[in-house]
Parts: structure tokens; sequence; C-alpha cells
């Protein structure tokens, strides 16, 4: 099974949203069928086969997540990271403004959901493979 520093550097190959499609493709290599992506505190836990899981530390400070969500402006600041013009913690306090709690990556179904709070999916989004 796949270890958080085989994680840790594949990530450290992602530099935008511009990079995801590629870095899917390692974690896809590693066994890794998703993850799950808590935006206050950039915790991640992936998940395997026969339930196998491992997570890391919290990532940064805690960040408020707005009560209410706001699809039409997190959907603007997702295509503007998904261009490259973000970095990653500028992207999860876009998010949190737009009031995404989470996002899940199903590598199997090759798609992106994101939560609110409740646990209410937002968004989902196809992976391009």
């Amino acid at each position: 099974m796949f270890t958080i520093d085989q994680i840790k550097a594949a990530h450290e190959k992602v530099k935008s949203g511009a990079d995801f499609p590629n870095y899917i493709q390692d974690l896809i290599n590693l066994g890794v069928k998703g993850y799950d992506t808590i935006v206050t505190d950039g915790r991640v836990s992936y998940y395997g086969d026969n339930d196998f899981a491992a997570s890391t530390d919290k990532k940064y400070n805690a960040l408020p997540i707005a009560a209410v969500a706001n699809k039409e402006r997190f959907i603007e600041f997702l295509v503007i990271h998904q261009d490259g013009q973000t970095d990653y913690l500028t992207f999860c306090n876009h998010a949190a403004q737009c009031g995404i709690a989470k996002w899940r990556v199903d590598i199997i179904e090759m798609t992106c959901t994101y939560y609110d709070s409740a646990e209410n999916p937002i968004l989902i989004e196809k992976i391009p493979e």
C-alpha cells in the first residue's frame, strides 16, 4: 500500500491546478482510490483497497468556512485556479470564503465533489484524464 511520504512526493510536483491531472495519475499508480481534503486546516485522508487509509497532519492554521455556500463565486475561483493563476493555499482560502468545507476526489469515478459544512454536494466536476 501507499505511504504519506509517497503521496507527498507526488504532490510536490503540483504547482497549480493545471498540474492536477498528472497528480491524479501519480496517485493511481500508487494505489490510491480517492481522498478527502478538509478545507479548514488542509488535512487529507487517502484511501485505497481493503479499507486501507492514511492521513496527513494539518497543513495551515484554521480557516473559517462561510456558513452559506456561494457556488457561482466558487466556480469563478476554481476556473482561475485550474488555469494556474493561484497557488494551493490561495485556492483553499477562496474555497473557505465560498462555504466549501471539503472536497472528495473519487479516482475510480474520476470526479471531484465539493461539499458545504452540512455535507451537501455543491459542485461535482469530472477530472480530466
